[in-house]
């Protein structure tokens, strides 16, 4: 299959080379900060009154095919300087570039200590602004990296919209580290991230940097395959506004508006945003209704900045989440849903209307930066999120009992089971501090200390709001609630040493404590099926030591190699402490992160390849098996890795034509596993032994291909993704499997700059999947033995064919 993507590269490569034999003047160069001398990556450079612009890579360089009909002038820009204007008389071939640090502070002082750089030995991406604006149609985030090296992603509606998730060298949502300006966003209890409660993040976001492995100590829960650092967006010295409006397939519509002062004279800034996103999915009534907003405001001082964002979202979805059985995948319905499904009393199949999830969550930050001297700053923040949220589902013929409702004594008979509409809870708060500072002496040395407090307080309570027999009980009684408190404290300090010119030593260690604790009842899988409501209460301290080291030879200002060795510690979710005992609680797991790599670049074109040894201890396996108070559990498996290599490569073919690719070959393997199996005849298990078998969802090949064209206010991209076979457990069975696919999109894009009263209008029309792969991209499964034979049931989320986007902005 990456064959085939090579080889439609290298197709549309040779027409879209034959169209495009007018070449433009080109320029090249280095933009460097005016003080140092280092080079400057991420800076921008654009030609005067158009939109034809690009940014330096990692290395500080750029190149730009000027448009012949437009002024000679570039314009450099780049965060936390003054902007330059360069005026171009025909001869340069290449330029250098330097820019001034100006006085003002930007936000991105409130991320620094949480990222990498060049100089770090660590495997890192840096997706930009353009980047994401180009990409975001309204889909969740996921959707914004899902070229990125090693990243596969899903969607339970099937086109991104809703519930979404991502996983990263197969590591799934809860074992990627996220934050947001420096602020932890994982969920504290089931260390996941939820997307679909930030619905049009997107449309605020800066740049994303995404470090591949343990990465660089940071805040929130513990990386056990990735970090994903968001900064939100860099507020504009001048005043803007900008309206978007989407339409695409499945009655998809989004629409938004941003607006922001500009830097006014008393040095305050403003900004906002108000979004609205509708679908009605792919899958049979994945509906979502997504609201949200975001606020910030900035005051500059002459060596600080105060900053305060707020954002929240509200999202109202239909369930999604059960997937489509193989039986239905077999008969061509793949867009089946059974979410909601009952039978009247004719005997008919219905679909209650309101199986819905239901949930808002606010986000206050509050952000200080001070600079004390040239090489010394420091900065705090305060947070504080509010989540709250249920839902709402019916069920069929269930026991009263487990819903704290009597059995209801009638004259000739007892009911003992009801049909009835029951309400999931959560109201939760989560608040703290995180705080760094960084101290650099000289060019060859820096340090920097940090660390955050964080405490969580959540509830957890079910309410059942119908019930067609509920005798004296009141229908709206709270059949179980509970209390948790988590406190999550952790402190880093973080060196760098230029031991000689070029080769850099990185030292990191990170101290995290961790106390949990939970009281009150709560729900439990009972034998044989259903639920079973039981007291809880279980308290639990661990303290993690997770050093980091490495080096960094920078052979020139174009070519990089590392090495590096992390350890990381990660704690059990809230179901392994709610469905274990003291006595049986899975143990924490612990990474030990081989990296190596390097990085390369040339006139035309740039290489890199990155190795990889994830070498896991105890790592939590779901198996099937059963505890001690009945229910099925993830399984510490004593070793296991995760191991590969990552390939990068990008070209400047034609001045107008650039071409990039990225490809992850690994293995992925549980050394030994025991698979549990239920035997309904027996009332036992069964278990069977695998050696040397794969993690589930951990393909062994992941490929992205990508071809832009840019000619003046035009752009035309052309990506293809291949994803490998991925298992559904960890007995590497195909018959549980998802299948290995291709997904081709196009996007195309138009700029109008010489607009009456607008500063520019934009268009952008997408076509996913446009050759219509009919591909599944998640899925689960689950057996047990009956009459004598093993059964397995097979469940799949299929993604959406072909799909369309179209989106028009208007700046003002």
């Amino acid at each position: 299959m990456f064959f085939k993507i090579i080889r439609s590269t290298a197709i549309l490569c040779f027409f879209m080379a034959m169209s495009t034999m007018l070449f433009a003047q080109t320029i090249s160069g280095t933009v460097t900060d005016g003080q140092t001398g280092k080079t400057l990556a991420g800076a921008n450079i654009i030609q005067l009154q158009t939109s034809n612009g690009v940014s330096t890579d990692e290395n500080g360089s750029f190149s730009l095919t000027l448009t012949d009909d437009a002024p000679q002038k570039i314009k450099v820009t780049f965060v936390g300087y003054k902007a330059k204007i360069v005026r171009l008389d025909g001869a340069e071939s290449s330029l250098t570039i330097t820019l001034t640090p100006s006085t003002m502070m930007s936000n991105e002082v409130f991320v620094k200590a949480l990222r990498v750089d060049k100089a770090t030995p660590m495997a890192y991406e840096n997706i930009s602004k353009a980047s994401i604006e180009q990409k975001n149609l309204g889909q969740d985030m996921p959707y914004m990296i899902g070229s990125s090296p090693s990243v596969t992603t899903t969607s339970d509606a099937g086109a991104g919209i809703g519930y979404t998730s991502m996983r990263i060298r197969g590591v799934d949502q809860g074992r990627i580290n996220v934050t947001v300006n420096g602020i932890p966003i994982n969920d504290a209890e089931s260390h996941g991230v939820f997307w679909v409660n930030m619905p049009d993040l997107a449309s605020s976001v800066e740049n994303i940097q995404v470090q591949r492995g343990a990465g660089t100590s940071t805040n929130g829960a513990a990386a056990f395959g990735a970090t994903m650092n968001i900064q939100t967006s860099e507020m504009k010295s001048e005043a803007y506004g900008e309206v978007n409006t989407a339409i695409g397939s499945f009655n998809t519509r989004k629409a938004n508006v941003m607006l922001g002062s500009g830097l006014m004279d008393n040095g305050w800034q403003f900004e906002g945003r108000l979004s609205k996103i509708e679908s009605d999915g792919y899958i049979d009534r994945a509906s979502s209704d997504l609201k949200s907003f975001y606020l910030s405001a900035a005051r500059h001082g002459d060596r600080s900045l105060l900053r305060a964002d707020v954002f929240s979202g509200k999202e109202k979805t239909y369930q999604a989440w059960y997937g489509v059985s193989e039986s239905r995948l077999q008969n061509g319905n793949r867009t089946y849903n059974p979410a909601g499904a009952y039978t009247d009393e004719s005997g008919n199949t219905k679909y209650y209307d309101n199986q819905t999830d239901n949930y808002q969550q606010d986000h206050y930050q509050l952000h200080y930066s001070y600079q004390f001297t040239d090489n010394w700053d420091a900065r705090g923040s305060l947070h504080y999120t509010y989540g709250r949220g249920y839902y709402e589902e019916y069920q069929e013929s269930q026991d009263l009992t487990q819903y704290s409702i009597s059995d209801i004594q009638l004259p000739d008979t007892t009911i003992q089971k009801s049909d009835l509409v029951r309400q999931l809870w959560l109201d939760n708060h989560f608040y703290g501090a995180v705080f760094s500072t960084e101290y650099v002496p000289s060019d060859r040395w820096s340090l920097t200390l940090g660390g955050g407090y964080n405490e969580y307080d959540g509830d957890h309570f079910g309410e059942v709001v119908w019930a067609r027999f509920a005798g004296d009980t009141n229908a709206d009684k709270r059949y179980y609630q509970n209390n948790a408190l988590k406190t999550d404290f952790n402190s880093y300090i973080k060196a760098s040493y230029q031991i000689i010119d070029g080769l850099t030593a990185y030292a990191d260690a990170q101290i995290r404590h961790i106390t949990y604790e939970f009281l009150g009842k709560d729900r439990q899988p009972a034998q044989g099926g259903g639920q079973q409501i039981v007291d809880v209460q279980q308290k639990d301290r661990l303290t993690f030591f997770n050093p980091k080291a490495g080096l960094t030879y920078n052979i020139n200002q174009r070519h990089r190699a590392y090495a590096s060795f992390s350890v990381a510690n990660k704690e059990p979710t809230r179901d392994e402490y709610v469905d274990s005992t003291p006595e049986n609680r899975p143990s924490h797991e612990t990474l030990y992160d081989w990296e190596a790599g390097y990085k390369g670049s040339f006139d035309w074109f740039s290489v890199g390849a990155n190795f990889y040894y994830m070498n896991y201890q105890d790592q939590l396996i779901l198996t099937g098996e059963i505890n001690d108070v009945g229910s099925n559990v993830r399984q510490n498996v004593p070793s296991s890795y995760r191991a590969g290599i990552e390939l990068q490569a990008g070209a400047q073919l034609l001045p107008s034509l650039e071409w990039s690719a990225n490809a992850t070959f690994s293995r992925n393997k549980i050394e030994q596993y025991t698979q549990y199996v239920d035997n309904y005849d027996t009332g036992s298990q069964e278990t069977n032994v695998y050696t040397d078998t794969n993690i589930s969802f951990s393909p062994d090949v992941v490929a992205n291909t990508m071809l832009q064209f840019s000619k003046r206010g035009l752009s035309a991209q052309w990506s293809a993704k291949y994803v490998s076979r991925q298992y559904l457990d960890n007995t590497q069975t195909k018959s549980r499997s998802l299948d290995p696919y291709v997904v081709n999109n196009l996007r195309i894009r138009y700029n109008w700059e010489t607009v009456p009263s607008l500063q520019a209008i934009k268009i952008t029309f997408v076509v996913n999947n446009m050759l219509n792969e009919m591909y599944e991209s998640d899925g689960y499964t689950f057996g047990y033995i009956s009459g004598g034979q093993k059964e397995y049931s097979n469940y799949y989320y299929p993604q959406a064919g072909r799909n369309f986007l179209l989106q028009l902005s208007f700046n003002f």
